[in-house]
């Protein structure tokens, strides 16, 4: 007997399939897009979507066909989850590292190449923090998540001040 002679057998494989296909596919396209989405980026996941959807049912439109894909989408997507869980190299492998983008007021070019990142996206990142500049920034990082994290000085002393504010002397009597 086939082992793809059962039809559902197939859109299990054939959803898991493209899942894996798609994270690979943003690994190697950069985590940026995840976060960082224009009105392209979204027509571009639509798009993708309805080209993949096909594949994964394989023609089959029904109740049935849709709820099995989705119950093998949803079950390979816990199992990478509870692998990145517990094998954390599996999890550097598939979502990289994080990515130095400025550090103590200087742009890294080199690690914005690195990372496909424009200057003016990681000038715009710093704005929406609330950062006037990129000299007022300490660490502006690219996350796994396609995040831009920015720390400023203006947060250093904020913290600190809130830190001194905080603190409470007791007398002893």
């Amino acid at each position: 007997m086939n082992i793809f002679s059962n039809h559902y057998l197939q859109i299990i494989l054939s959803s898991v399939a493209v899942y894996l296909f798609l994270i690979l596919a943003v690994r190697l396209f950069g985590k940026k897009e995840l976060a960082q989405l224009s009105v392209f980026d979204l027509v571009f996941i639509l798009l993708i979507s309805n080209a993949v959807q096909n594949a994964m049912v394989l023609g089959d439109n029904s109740l049935a066909g849709g709820l099995i894909a989705a119950l093998a989408l949803f079950t390979i997507n816990y199992v990478i989850k509870r692998l990145q869980f517990r094998f954390p190299g599996f999890s550097k492998a598939l979502q990289g590292d994080p990515v130095m983008l400025v550090y103590q007021g200087e742009i890294l070019e080199s690690h914005l190449k690195l990372a496909r990142i424009t200057r003016e996206e990681v000038l715009e990142a710093i704005r929406e923090h609330g950062v006037p500049s990129e000299k007022d920034v300490d660490l502006a990082i690219l996350e796994v998540d396609g995040n831009i994290s920015v720390l400023s000085k203006e947060f250093a002393k904020k913290s600190s001040h809130r830190h001194k504010a905080h603190k409470v002397v007791r007398k002893e009597n």
